[in-house]
């Protein structure tokens, strides 16, 4: 796993310490092309989708509801060890930022 995770705007200059650069986004930056952006990964799925990132619309006051809407949530994995997998490291993430 990453030792620093960093959240930076696909369009600034690259940075030496930047390391592995990971796309989150589910649509193409406007007004820049794949190869500009120096991309190792491009992982859409990992975004919302466009219905949800429409209904949020960078609006500050709707942030708390932007990640789960419910009270409960079931992570689901086909991995054989839960506790040593993806599913793992999102839900404690998802516990720290609520």
């Amino acid at each position: 796993m990453a030792k620093q995770i960093t959240c930076r705007r696909v369009y600034e200059e690259t940075a030496p310490g930047d390391g592995k650069r990971v796309l989150v986004d589910r649509i193409r930056p406007r007004g820049m092309r794949k190869e500009d952006a120096r991309l190792d990964e491009w992982l859409r799925d990992v975004a919302p989708s466009s219905e949800l990132r429409k209904w949020y619309g960078h609006k500050p006051s709707r942030f708390t509801k932007f990640l789960a809407a419910h009270e409960k949530l079931t992570l689901l994995t086909a991995t054989k060890d839960v506790d040593h997998g993806q599913t793992a490291v999102l839900a404690e993430w998802l516990t720290r930022n609520r």
